[in-house]
């Protein structure tokens, strides 16, 4: 007998996922996490950097500032948030910059 697949999975498209850095965990349940874009300057051809700023649901509280952290669109959980966090990539090592 054939597998039946459930036709609202089919349909869904996939989600879209970008890896950053966590500037900010003081809020509960919830990372700020910054994702860099590098890309040439349409008129100039100087690679620009730029930054976004996502919110995303953290649910075990597990991500820390400096991690480097993979996240996942989904449904709208607050006003802003509309990430979650799917995996911990890279650990930072707890030592911060001091800013000059």
């Amino acid at each position: 007998m054939a597998e039946t697949v459930n036709p609202t999975l089919a349909k869904r498209g996939t989600r879209k996922e970008r890896v950053g850095k966590v500037i900010s965990n003081k809020m509960a349940k919830t990372i700020v996490v910054q994702i860099e874009r590098r890309f040439p300057h349409l008129r100039y051809k100087k690679i620009v950097t730029a930054y976004s700023k996502f919110y995303a649901h953290d649910e075990k509280a597990e991500a820390r500032v400096g991690d480097k952290v993979r996240i996942e669109e989904t449904r709208p959980l607050s006003k802003l948030k509309r990430w979650r966090l799917v995996a911990v990539v890279e650990k930072s090592s707890g030592v911060e910059r001091v800013a000059t």
